[in-house]
């Protein structure tokens, strides 16, 4: 049965957290432990990048070296703030097709889906933490357009938004962008958690994420920020150090529901989170994605979207490749702590804290 939430006793050892969400045991090893403050510092120097790079594709002035735009606008006279193409060197097309092929037990099909990249600002170094509040807005407002485009199309199952900053996230260039990728497939990754959240509420009558958010809400250990719309936390079994989960506080099953009010306040949070990381760990590598149903199930009562944050400031070695195990050193309780500048407001309160 579920119990109720509490918050944790003091960790006197090593320790296993589950995460029911993936169905994946992290291991906490105190051994090993590293306070926040020591995972923070390893970059040499801090990043310097001009506002304008004469070799970047994405800067002003290199149109003729991109795909056709396929979304554009801004404020004001701003109509070049976002802009959205067709990746030049994509992961997969929609010319490709659905159909299987069997060569002997194998399988295979064709690369059928949209890659497009959201060019974030025209300036090369304005990143989301040093825009403002309604610029970031912007780029959840194309998040959710292309989203509702993409999904849209019949062939389509899937549409994941994501964000890679830096090289160990596996970024390619230091240009504000994002990308968006749909397939027409559901990979086994995204089964096993709407199967996860699925039994969960056939055992519980609830929705398992709803549960998650009342859960760490009544705790308030690992809360980082909240508004009116969104609470940003440190799950309590979080894989790696500062994994953040931003989380819509109304059960909806997937981003393309996001009302306007939300919109502003998940902009609203995200610029805080990533300010904060930049600030407080020194501007690390990451890794951000919106996780969102896949199509026909994202009116079944289980599904709950959010976004996640994932900092690059460890790296997986052979017995997490071997037995898809996650070992953190750093604890989501001292994490959050560390990230969390104001003390939370009594229960009930607008929010969390303030920018």
């Amino acid at each position: 049965m579920k119990r109720a939430a509490s918050t944790p006793p003091p960790m006197h050892g090593n320790e296993m957290r589950y995460n029911p969400a993936t169905g994946r045991w992290v291991i906490y090893a105190l051994s090993r432990r590293q306070r926040p403050r020591e995972l923070i510092g390893s970059r040499e120097g801090a990043r310097t990048e001009p506002a304008y790079d004469e070799l970047c594709p994405f800067c002003p002035g290199h149109e003729q070296d991109l795909p056709p735009i396929l979304l554009e606008y801004g404020r004001g006279d701003s109509h070049r703030q976002i802009r959205v193409v067709r990746n030049k060197y994509p992961a997969l097309t929609p010319e490709g097709d659905l159909k299987r092929v069997c060569q002997g037990m194998y399988m295979r099909m064709e690369g059928y889906g949209h890659h497009e990249v959201l060019i974030e600002s025209p300036e090369h170094n304005r990143q989301i933490p040093v825009m403002t509040p309604e610029e970031v807005e912007l780029i959840i407002e194309a998040y959710h357009r292309r989203y509702l485009k993409l999904i849209g199309v019949q062939k389509n199952l899937l549409v994941v938004i994501f964000r890679n900053y830096g090289r160990r996230a596996g970024a390619s260039l230091m240009h504000p962008h994002s990308q968006i990728i749909s397939t027409g497939v559901v990979p086994g990754h995204v089964r096993e958690m709407e199967y996860r959240a699925q039994g969960y509420f056939d055992q519980w009558g609830s929705c398992m994420y709803c549960d998650m958010l009342a859960e760490e809400l009544s705790a308030g250990v690992r809360i980082i920020h909240a508004n009116r719309s969104f609470v940003s936390f440190i799950p309590y079994a979080a894989a790696q150090p500062f994994e953040i989960w931003i989380m819509p506080r109304e059960h909806k099953a997937h981003f393309g529901d996001i009302s306007a009010e939300e919109k502003t306040d998940l902009a609203s949070s995200l610029h805080a989170m990533l300010r904060r990381i930049q600030e407080r760990l020194n501007d690390p590598d990451y890794n951000y994605v919106i996780h969102s149903s896949a199509k026909y199930r994202s009116d079944e009562p289980q599904a709950h979207w959010f976004l996640q944050i994932g900092p690059k400031l460890t790296t997986r070695a052979g017995f997490e490749i071997g037995s898809g195990m996650s070992i953190n050193t750093s604890l989501p309780e001292d994490d959050a702590a560390f990230l969390m500048p104001d003390p939370l407001p009594e229960k009930g309160a607008g929010n969390a804290s303030q920018e």
